[in-house]
């Protein structure tokens, strides 16, 4: 066994990254919490493993110049060497990066089944699903942004706002697709248990985030 922070410290994970897959898997424990008090069966410890390690490929496609504050105090030439050590050892792809990471660390099938699902392409999958733990993570990842957790209309204009002039094959039509099925999760998961999504933010998520620290895997 070996806990969250020593495999972020081990992958070089950066601390903006490791802090976005704590607050995700926080959401994450905080619905499943609820749900279970509400007497809706979910697998805790599946769902909050998959979203603590959802991301780990990401600074492959990191924009180091977008966020300069996230590169210290180790500095530019620091996370630019460790983006090449992923490029040169994964691949030029974060999400197949990703599962190669979480291959080498012998995650189970049923967390890289999670892992694999999460992401905007697909939302709609997630609706569909009758699978809580998967709706859950992917739920998760969409009340975090970079700097904390936003509502889905807030996280959509945050994103929206954020890869305005990058190159995506995803037109107008197809993101308000994406965010009426954002929306439709959202609904799903509420419905089930007895709390607002508005009750789920960085204050609520501080105290999970804190016990996520020491989360052995």
């Amino acid at each position: 066994m070996k806990k969250i922070t020593d495999i972020y410290n081990e992958y070089k994970i950066m601390p903006n990254l490791q802090m976005h897959q704590f607050r995700v898997a926080g959401v994450a424990m905080q619905i499943c919490e609820s749900m279970e008090k509400s007497g809706v069966v979910v697998d805790t410890t599946l769902v909050v493993t998959a979203c603590l390690l959802h991301d780990m490929g990401n600074i492959i496609k990191s924009d180091l110049n977008y966020f300069p504050e996230f590169l210290e105090p180790q500095g530019f030439e620091y996370w630019q060497n460790v983006q090449n050590e992923y490029f040169q050892k994964y691949g030029r792809n974060e999400h197949e990066a990703t599962l190669k990471i979480l291959k080498e660390l012998e995650i189970s099938s049923a967390v890289m089944v999670i892992v694999d699902g999460i992401g905007y392409p697909h939302i709609e999958d997630s609706y569909i699903t009758n699978d809580f733990n998967y709706k859950i993570a992917q739920y998760a990842d969409l009340r975090v942004s970079p700097h904390g957790i936003l509502s889905i209309t807030e996280r959509a204009t945050e994103a929206r706002k954020r890869y305005e002039g990058r190159i995506s094959d995803m037109d107008e039509s197809m993101r308000e697709q994406k965010i009426k099925h954002m929306f439709l999760i959202e609904n799903q998961i509420f419905s089930k248990i007895n709390m607002l999504p508005e009750e789920i933010n960085d204050e609520s998520v501080a105290p999970y985030i804190k016990k996520l620290q020491e989360f052995e895997l």
